[in-house]
């Protein structure tokens, strides 16, 4: 919806996928919201500017987009990367070759963050990029310590974004929450983030704003007004908050 508005971001890969497979998705509830599609989108961009400006400072990097689902970043972004992983389950990534195809740089593989044996199998890097959005909320603090001790153990400079339910947040979640209309039933959130970084050597470098000055006012003057109310507020970041850290 958002990149035939051609505001926020260009998607045209979102766009034939849509075209494709509507007929095989039903909307209910909040996921008909064109409020959710428009901070969604927001998200979507502030990773892309993100990675965009990490691969400019570290153009060797190893890209690790965790949980990517069918999402476009590699195509999105405009830096040139050396190696990019799209990593989620093994039937999304059956699914994903239907839109994508490997080559030199850009690689699909399967992966499970809750299963730290398997960050053992990623390629080797001195430094990684990990895109790391919409996933945090489905680990356990614990799974989710695990996952950065082996990311650690791997690699010897991490840059991170992360996206996180706070505690209010993953209880609030149970209501009028879209990931309900696929199953999900149980998910987790962060209040202390260095807390949960407890004895790592990773830690939080920066908080970002999920809704950027900037990206809200592409937004139609109507929508805009009423998008502010909502998403933006002190409530807003009670709910839902985005972390940046680093190795």
């Amino acid at each position: 919806m958002v990149s035939k508005q051609k505001i926020i971001l260009q998607d045209p890969t979102a766009e034939k996928i849509w075209t494709e497979q509507e007929q095989n998705i039903t909307l209910r509830g909040k996921s008909k919201s064109k409020w959710l599609c428009y901070n969604m989108a927001m998200r979507a961009r502030i990773f892309d500017d993100w990675a965009n400006t990490m691969l400019l400072q570290n153009p060797e990097s190893l890209v690790l987009h965790i949980g990517c689902g069918l999402d476009s970043r590699c195509r999105r972004i405009s830096q040139n990367y050396h190696a990019w992983y799209d990593c989620d389950f093994p039937d999304v990534i059956e699914a994903r070759k239907n839109y994508y195809e490997e080559n030199d740089s850009y690689h699909m593989t399967v992966l499970n963050a809750a299963d730290p044996e398997q960050i053992k199998s990623l390629p080797q890097s001195e430094t990684a990029i990990i895109v790391f959005e919409g996933v945090s909320m489905y680990l356990t603090n614990d799974e989710l310590h695990n996952f950065f001790s082996a990311l650690e153990q791997k690699y010897g400079h991490l840059h991170v974004l992360m996206d996180v339910y706070t505690v209010f947040g993953a209880k609030a979640s149970k209501f009028k929450n879209p990931i309900n209309d696929v199953g999900v039933t149980n998910v987790y959130g962060i209040d202390d983030i260095d807390g949960l970084l407890a004895g790592l050597k990773t830690h939080c470098i920066k908080e970002h704003l999920l809704t950027p000055e900037n990206l809200v006012n592409e937004l139609p003057p109507r929508d805009r007004r009423i998008f502010k109310m909502l998403f933006t507020g002190k409530l807003y970041r009670k709910i839902y908050r985005l972390f940046e850290l680093e190795k």
